[in-house]
């Protein structure tokens, strides 16, 4: 029973960011990254290219732009004065613009200064119109230099844009998976101390499977010397939330490897054969550092079976992927000193080629805690809360049998939570009460009750807590409450005094009795059945179907399992028709009898039904002693 979840390795050791967007790992303790080669900024290139378009431009536009005049020479000039060919002038200094008459032609050409000739008679001889502004115009510098750069411009936000787009889309960019990929780097993250098996609590069982993978990576050489080979592959399969993930960090920082990790689902792409190269460069990275440990998580996210139809050929990226981290896993050799951890808690749809011995040949459960191991999680979440003196832990651990690490850890900060709202500066004994009740049963709610409907669930909360009372060994009555929380008008709530991991047919059947107790009570008093029972009949349903053709609880049936255990696979699969139908047969016997048991003994005991119900509409809510005082049952003589 083991669940991990640790103040402090939440804190020392939060998850380190991504180096690059198509990086879907994390790692730490890994040694620092070597510089990469300096390298000509990429805005340098930019302005060098936009330079030399703008030259070229420069140079063609004014190229074309000086094809629109003609250059005469000065004695050509004369000549179309003295035949009566030119329109108009304008002069500046020597320098001479005109138009000829004939074909409109623009022209320019230069006055020698040695010249000695009536220009002047000539042109007013002639009728030549001397103009005050320049017959060829021409753009100025800044207008040339806007006509230069637009083009240039323009080029460079469509760059921009486009290099921006394909690095944001995950696979065309500079980095992209398809494009130019950057050098993989490790990520070193460590600021401080690492997760050990000192932050992780109730793992007594877990940790002597896990210390073997800690004790070759200390010491590879003693294993090499006697010829064994460590798995290269550990599997931790267990229900959510019972610390799968804290165990492999620990086992990284119990023996002060890098630790690499990433989730399954982060492989997988639309483009297919990304996640299979994504696969070959986590475990390159991890064999540049090794001694390493690489754990994925979720991996029956692409570890489940082959051969489904969902792939056209096989070949869909999942599998690819899944092909990929087999190859990998099989290339390793015993001296590489690279170990894969992996979590599910589906371990029942993996491939078998995935966990054959070579591959994660040894497979470790990770169950919720016991109450020892409870009590130690407790102590570690609340290290940081300041905890009054009528706190025990080994009550609340006693009182919460089935809780995952998680779940301990959520109970703990919600009892802080409701201490600061109460204005409180301890947690007290009231606090954990309260969030225990919160998280089993669900939230008040500020529901008005007609009185007809109140005596109703009174009656029906007094009839689950009484014949739980008088069952032998049922389980002890912890809190009996007719206020409305989550989905019920009403909740009796009852928890074993100890963990309990194999059932008697009698104890079964007593939860039975004790879960019709509500509908019982109505029929014996009201003589209606009403709507409540839902939650009740799915309880008891699933207990008499496990009785029945699971267990080996029916003589009927006999000695085999006729249905299946994993609750995902189709009803009834696995057995013949006449069989499921003994199963529903003696399903039905089973519950029937149950129910005249529980009628009669309601029957036989009406008095100390009337006082528990008399007693739970007066106060709403009875604690353990005071709901057994109600009804009159002594405690200790029960047990």
């Amino acid at each position: 029973m083991y669940v991990r979840l640790s103040h402090h390795g939440r804190v020392a050791n939060s998850v380190p960011p991504r180096d690059r967007t198509d990086q879907p790992w994390r790692s730490e303790g890994a040694p620092p990254p070597t510089p990469p080669r300096r390298r000509t900024p990429g805005w340098v290139w930019l302005l060098l290219a936009a330079l030399a378009v703008f030259g070229i431009t420069n140079l063609a536009l004014s190229f074309f732009g000086e094809g629109d005049e003609r250059n005469l020479s000065y004695t050509e000039f004369s000549r179309q004065v003295s035949d009566g060919n030119v329109a108009r002038i304008y002069s500046k200094g020597d320098a001479i613009e005109g138009e000829l008459k004939d074909n409109k032609e623009r022209f320019t050409t230069q006055r020698p200064a040695f010249a000695d000739d009536d220009l002047w008679a000539q042109l007013t001889k002639q009728k030549v119109t001397v103009t005050a502004e320049p017959v060829v115009e021409k753009p100025s510098v800044l207008a040339n230099l806007l006509y230069s750069l637009a083009p240039i411009l323009l080029l460079v936000v469509l760059w921009v844009v486009v290099a921006r787009r394909m690095r944001g889309g995950g696979g065309f960019g500079a980095g992209g998976m398809l494009g130019r990929k950057a050098p993989p780097k490790p990520v070193e993250l460590e600021v401080g101390r690492r997760t050990t098996f000192a932050d992780v609590a109730g793992i007594d069982e877990v940790e002597g499977e896990l210390n073997d993978v800690v004790d070759f990576l200390r010491n590879p050489q003693a294993y090499r010397r006697m010829g064994a080979k460590m798995p290269r592959g550990v599997l931790l399969a267990g229900p959510p939330g019972t610390g799968k993930t804290l165990l492999a960090r620990a086992v990284a920082g119990e023996a002060g490897v890098p630790f690499f990790s990433a989730s399954a689902s982060e492989f997988i792409e639309m483009i297919v054969g990304v996640g299979a190269s994504r696969v070959r460069e986590l475990f390159n990275e991890a064999r540049k550092v090794a001694p390493a440990i690489i754990f994925i998580d979720e991996i029956d996210t692409i570890g489940r079976a082959r051969g489904g139809g969902a792939a056209v050929g096989g070949h869909d990226e999942r599998e690819q992927t899944l092909n990929q981290i087999l190859t990998e896993m099989d290339g390793f050799s015993g001296s590489e000193g690279v170990i894969v951890i992996a979590a599910t808690n589906r371990a029942d749809v993996l491939d078998p080629a995935l966990t054959r011995p070579g591959r994660f040949d040894r497979i470790v459960h990770v169950s919720p805690p016991d109450r020892g191991g409870r009590e130690a999680i407790l102590r570690i979440h609340t290290r940081d809360i300041p905890l009054a003196g009528d706190v025990d832990l080994t009550q609340v651990a006693r009182t919460t049998p089935g809780m995952t690490g998680a779940e301990l850890a959520n109970l703990a900060n919600e009892a802080a939570l409701l201490a600061v709202k109460r204005a409180q500066h301890q947690v007290t004994r009231s606090d954990f009460s309260d969030a225990l009740e919160k998280v089993q049963l669900g939230a008040e709610r500020a529901l008005v009750m007609p009185l007809e409907e109140r005596r109703r669930t009174a009656y029906h909360e007094s009839g689950h807590a009484l014949l739980g009372m008088l069952q032998p060994g049922a389980d002890p009555v912890r809190k009996i409450t007719i206020v409305p929380r989550g989905r019920a008008l009403g909740v009796t709530l009852s928890t074993p005094d100890a963990d309990k991991y194999a059932y008697t047919e009698e104890y079964l059947r007593g939860r039975i009795i004790g879960a019709l107790g509500g509908m019982a009570a109505e029929h014996v008093v009201f003589g209606v059945i009403t709507t409540g029972s839902e939650s009740d009949l799915e309880q008891v349903t699933n207990i008499a179907r496990g009785m029945a053709g699971r267990w080996g609880m029916s003589e009927r049936v006999g000695r085999l399992s006729a249905i299946p255990g994993d609750a995902q696979q189709a009803y009834g699969l696995s057995a013949a028709p006449a069989t499921l139908d003994a199963v529903a047969h003696e399903m039905r016997r089973i519950v029937d009898e149950c129910y005249e048991s529980a009628c009669r003994q309601l029957e036989e005991h009406r008095p100390r039904l009337d006082a528990l119900a008399a007693a739970l509409l007066e106060n709403e809510t009875l604690e353990e002693e005071a709901a057994y005082r109600a009804a009159g049952i002594t405690r200790l003589a029960k047990e």
